[in-house]
Order: structure tokens, then C-alpha cells, then sequence
């Protein structure tokens, strides 16, 4: 450390490496813990002033980083209120993909992204590691066809039957966007990366394993690649596919350190089903946050001996959604760090 707190990098140093440590398959002292869905998405704080800014420049939910990634790409992204993010000229012929802009150009497009990022780290001070975030190839191809969200994906899904040849065409372009992307995060301070297949569970296992896994290993090799030949230290990368139990044993071979489960996994089975090589994050189910803080308690409790103490992140299964009591999440939070202590002293 140099005399002045900072890191290499000009940093604050990292006073806090649990979630880190955990991450890359280490021991640690108590099961780190941490949830998705932004202050943007959550906190009254936020969520009162929001509607007076624009959304883009609040913080963003991890769902919000497929509409930044597509918004680089040059798609146009208007907000609907009420429904959230809508693209008024979806792609709907294989020539629509000629409109799209060239994927080198994504990073520097997202120029904005990384400072904010950048000013996360420095504000952050070392007490606890950032997590970098970006939608998965086949999810945001879903947004890109159906426009926006869509219960079915059936728009998306019939690129995938009627146009197999676009539809890779396509989700090559996406994953050459994601690259430089999630390596600019790193490099504008981002000390771990998650990246999220929102909609898998629209895809069955044969359809995922040629639309979506490959794409999903292509990114984390490319851009533990990239970090190398930048001069920029490893980080480890998270794979969430929700609703992708079908694809356990692929996604821990993917090439992730770690890999996310929703809450309609056992995780004790997922833990036979992926072995000892990746770190396991999840899994409580959201809406859990809507009982008294004793009931998170046994919940917590559950859940923890269910996933063991070692290679293992603690987490909702999915995002918080903007009703939930502040003072919940802090219980479910606090029952991690408690009960994951005195597991250790059994």
C-alpha cells in the first residue's frame, strides 16, 4: 500500500475482500453477502426523486444495463410509464441488423458508464468490493426482437426456429459488444463482473445449448483474454441464468467462477450437480423479504445450512422488488453475517 490509503490503480484500498475471497473459491471467516437491483430500482430515497430524472442518468438496475448496451448499439430506447424501457423499432427482418452500429464502437460510446463507475470506486473507500453488470447475448437479443419485455418471447424465439443463421449473426455482434465492455468496467474499476441471462427459462436445453451457452462461455473466455493482454488483474465473473437449472452442469463449466441460482433451486442438489470447482451464489426467494425479520431469520438460517460455508455467496434468488421494507433486507443481511459466523464454530 502506498502511504497515501491508495491502491496501484489510484484506488482506496479494499478494506473488505470477503465477497472476493469467497468468489475465487477461498475460505472466509463468514459468508458474504449482497443483493440485486440497484438504489435506482429500490430505495424510497430514489425511487421518489426518479420520476422527475431521466432515467438514464440514475442508477440502473442490472436489468437497465441490456437497454445501455443496446442503446450504444444505436437502438433507439424510449420510456414507457408504467412499463419501463421500450424499443419503438425492434428488429423484425434480418436486414434491421444492418442498422445496428459497428461493436467496437460500444465502448467509447459508453464513455459515461465507466466514470460513473470510476467515481463508485473512489466513493465506495475500500469498505466493500464493485460489482460490474451486463446482460448475456440471448437476453439482450430478446429486448432487441420483442421491442421491450414480452411473457412469451415468442418473437425472439421464432428468429431462433426461422432465422438460425441471423439469429447467430446477431448474438455475435452482441457478444463483440459485451467484450470491450465488461473490460472497460474492469479497467474504470470494477473489482467483479456479473453477467445475467434473464431469459433463459424461455429457451429449453436444446436451444440454450446452441443460442445461448456458447455465447455466454465465449464472453468469459474473451474477456479474461483481454484483461490479460490489457496489464489488468484477473476478476472473478459471476454466470446468472434465471430459470436455467436444465443447464447447471454446463454453466459451472462455462468458465465462471461463480454461478447464480434462482430460488426454485435446492441448493444442496445444485451442489451434487456442479461439484466443488465453482462458488455457488443465491438464493432466497425474493418476496422471503415480505415476512417478519424473525421468519427471515429461520429463512436465512435454512438456506445457509442448506448451501454449506465455504464456496458459497449469499443472495435473493432474483431482484428486489421497489415495495420492500428497507429494514427487511437489512435483517436478511444481518442473519447472513450472524448465522454463516456460527456455522464456522460448529
Amino acid at each position: 500500500m502506498e502511504a497515501n490509503g491508495l491502491g496501484s490503480q489510484g484506488f482506496p484500498e479494499l478494506k473488505n475482500d470477503t465477497f472476493l475471497r469467497a468468489a475465487w473459491g477461498e475460505d472466509t471467516d463468514y459468508t458474504p453477502v449482497w443483493c440485486m437491483r440497484q438504489a435506482g430500482r429500490y430505495l424510497p430515497e430514489f425511487r421518489e426523486t426518479r420520476a422527475a430524472q431521466d432515467f438514464f442518468s440514475t442508477c440502473r438496475s442490472p436489468e437497465a444495463c441490456c437497454e445501455l448496451t443496446l442503446q450504444a448499439l444505436g437502438m433507439e430506447v424510449t420510456m414507457v410509464p408504467g412499463k419501463g424501457p421500450s424499443f419503438p423499432e425492434p428488429l423484425r427482418e434480418e436486414r434491421d441488423l444492418e442498422r445496428l452500429r459497428d461493436p467496437a464502437t460500444v465502448a467509447s460510446e459508453l464513455g459515461y458508464v465507466f466514470q460513473a463507475i470510476t467515481l463508485t470506486r473512489q466513493r465506495l473507500a475500500g469498505r466493500v468490493p464493485l460489482i460490474g453488470f451486463a446482460g448475456a447475448p440471448w437476453t439482450l437479443m430478446t429486448y432487441m426482437v420483442e421491442g421491450g419485455s414480452s411473457s412469451t418471447m415468442a418473437q425472439a424465439k421464432r428468429w431462433l426456429y426461422q432465422r438460425p443463421q441471423a439469429s447467430h449473426q446477431l448474438l455475435r455482434i452482441l457478444t463483440d459488444a459485451l467484450v470491450p465492455y465488461l473490460v472497460g468496467q474492469v479497467a474504470a474499476g470494477a473489482q467483479a463482473l456479473q453477467l445475467f441471462e434473464s431469459h433463459a427459462g424461455h429457451l429449453g436445453p436444446q436451444l440454450f445449448n446452441k443460442f445461448a451457452l456458447p455465447y455466454i462461455r465465449d464472453v468469459a473466455k474473451r474477456v479474461k483474454a483481454r484483461l490479460q493482454e490489457s496489464g489488468l488483474a484477473p476478476v472473478p465473473m459471476i454466470i446468472f441464468a434465471k430459470d436455467g437449472h436444465f443447464a447447471l452442469e454446463e454453466l459451472a463449466q462455462a468458465g465462471y467462477e461463480v454461478v447464480g441460482l434462482d430460488w426454485t433451486v435446492a441448493p444442496e442438489k445444485a451442489r451434487e450437480r456442479v461439484g466443488k470447482t465453482v462458488t455457488l451464489q443465491g438464493n432466497l426467494d425474493p418476496c422471503a423479504l415480505y415476512a417478519s425479520e424473525e421468519e427471515i431469520g429461520r429463512l436465512v438460517q435454512q438456506m445457509l445450512n442448506d448451501f454449506g460455508p465455504q464456496r458459497y455467496i449469499a443472495n435473493l434468488g432474483h431482484g428486489l422488488y421497489p415495495d420492500m421494507d428497507p429494514e427487511h433486507v437489512g435483517a436478511f443481511v444481518d442473519a447472513v453475517h450472524r448465522y454463516s459466523r456460527l456455522l464456522r464454530q460448529n
